[in-house]
Protein backbone atom coordinates (compact mmCIF):
# COMPACT_ATOMS: atom_id res chain seq x y z
CA UNK A 1 0.00 0.00 0.00
CA UNK A 2 1.31 3.41 -0.92
CA UNK A 3 1.80 5.87 1.87
CA UNK A 4 -0.17 9.06 1.51
CA UNK A 5 1.15 12.57 1.96
CA UNK A 6 -1.10 12.90 5.00
CA UNK A 7 0.44 9.77 6.57
CA UNK A 8 3.89 11.24 6.04
CA UNK A 9 2.84 14.53 7.70
CA UNK A 10 1.36 12.73 10.70
CA UNK A 11 4.44 10.52 11.03
CA UNK A 12 6.66 13.60 10.96
CA UNK A 13 4.60 15.16 13.76
CA UNK A 14 4.75 11.87 15.69
CA UNK A 15 8.53 11.91 15.40
CA UNK A 16 8.44 15.20 17.31
CA UNK A 17 5.80 14.04 19.83
CA UNK A 18 5.60 10.22 19.85
CA UNK A 19 3.35 10.14 22.92
CA UNK A 20 0.54 12.19 21.33
CA UNK A 21 -2.46 9.83 21.29
CA UNK A 22 -4.50 11.93 18.87
CA UNK A 23 -1.72 11.94 16.27
CA UNK A 24 -1.30 8.16 16.54
CA UNK A 25 -5.08 7.70 16.30
CA UNK A 26 -5.14 9.96 13.24
CA UNK A 27 -2.42 7.85 11.62
CA UNK A 28 -4.46 4.70 12.25
CA UNK A 29 -7.50 6.35 10.70
CA UNK A 30 -5.43 7.28 7.64
CA UNK A 31 -4.43 3.65 7.18
CA UNK A 32 -8.06 2.58 7.52
CA UNK A 33 -9.20 5.24 5.05
CA UNK A 34 -6.57 4.02 2.58
CA UNK A 35 -7.93 0.48 2.86
CA UNK A 36 -4.95 -0.86 4.79
CA UNK A 37 -6.69 -2.52 7.71
CA UNK A 38 -3.57 -4.45 8.69
CA UNK A 39 -1.64 -1.21 9.02
CA UNK A 40 -4.54 0.40 10.88
CA UNK A 41 -4.68 -2.44 13.40
CA UNK A 42 -0.93 -2.19 13.96
CA UNK A 43 -1.12 1.54 14.66
CA UNK A 44 -4.18 1.23 16.90
CA UNK A 45 -2.49 -1.57 18.88
CA UNK A 46 0.61 0.61 19.30
CA UNK A 47 -1.61 3.40 20.60
CA UNK A 48 -3.45 1.11 23.02
CA UNK A 49 -0.11 -0.15 24.34
CA UNK A 50 0.89 3.45 25.10
CA UNK A 51 -2.45 4.64 26.45
CA UNK A 52 -5.97 3.22 26.77
CA UNK A 53 -7.29 5.65 24.12
CA UNK A 54 -10.87 4.39 23.97
CA UNK A 55 -11.70 5.19 20.31
CA UNK A 56 -8.70 3.10 19.19
CA UNK A 57 -10.31 -0.07 20.53
CA UNK A 58 -13.44 0.54 18.47
CA UNK A 59 -11.55 1.30 15.27
CA UNK A 60 -9.21 -1.67 15.79
CA UNK A 61 -12.23 -3.91 16.35
CA UNK A 62 -13.81 -2.71 13.12
CA UNK A 63 -10.60 -3.23 11.15
CA UNK A 64 -10.06 -6.71 12.62
CA UNK A 65 -13.63 -7.60 11.69
CA UNK A 66 -13.08 -6.39 8.10
CA UNK A 67 -9.97 -8.60 7.98
CA UNK A 68 -12.13 -11.59 8.95
CA UNK A 69 -10.41 -11.89 12.33
CA UNK A 70 -13.69 -12.04 14.21
CA UNK A 71 -12.34 -13.61 17.42
CA UNK A 72 -9.62 -10.96 17.62
CA UNK A 73 -12.19 -8.26 16.89
CA UNK A 74 -14.43 -9.52 19.71
CA UNK A 75 -11.50 -9.62 22.14
CA UNK A 76 -10.49 -6.08 21.15
CA UNK A 77 -14.04 -4.82 21.59
CA UNK A 78 -14.37 -6.49 25.00
CA UNK A 79 -11.16 -4.77 26.11
CA UNK A 80 -12.48 -1.51 24.68
CA UNK A 81 -15.78 -1.89 26.53
CA UNK A 82 -13.84 -2.27 29.78
CA UNK A 83 -11.71 0.79 28.93
CA UNK A 84 -14.81 2.82 28.04
CA UNK A 85 -16.46 1.88 31.35
CA UNK A 86 -13.31 2.86 33.25
CA UNK A 87 -13.17 6.18 31.39
CA UNK A 88 -16.90 6.86 31.77
CA UNK A 89 -17.29 7.10 27.98
CA UNK A 90 -20.89 6.00 27.50
CA UNK A 91 -20.99 6.85 23.80
CA UNK A 92 -18.03 4.65 22.89
CA UNK A 93 -19.30 1.97 25.25
CA UNK A 94 -22.63 1.80 23.42
CA UNK A 95 -21.02 1.73 19.99
CA UNK A 96 -18.65 -1.08 20.92
CA UNK A 97 -21.37 -3.08 22.62
CA UNK A 98 -23.49 -2.75 19.48
CA UNK A 99 -20.69 -3.86 17.19
CA UNK A 100 -19.80 -6.75 19.46
CA UNK A 101 -23.41 -7.94 19.51
CA UNK A 102 -23.54 -7.72 15.71
CA UNK A 103 -20.44 -9.83 15.07
CA UNK A 104 -20.57 -12.39 17.89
Amino acid sequence: MARTARMEKIEAMLAEDPADPFLRYSLGMEYASAGDDTGAVRVFQELIALSPYVPAYHMAGQALNRLGRVEDACAMLRAGIAAARAAGDGHALGEMEGLLAAIE
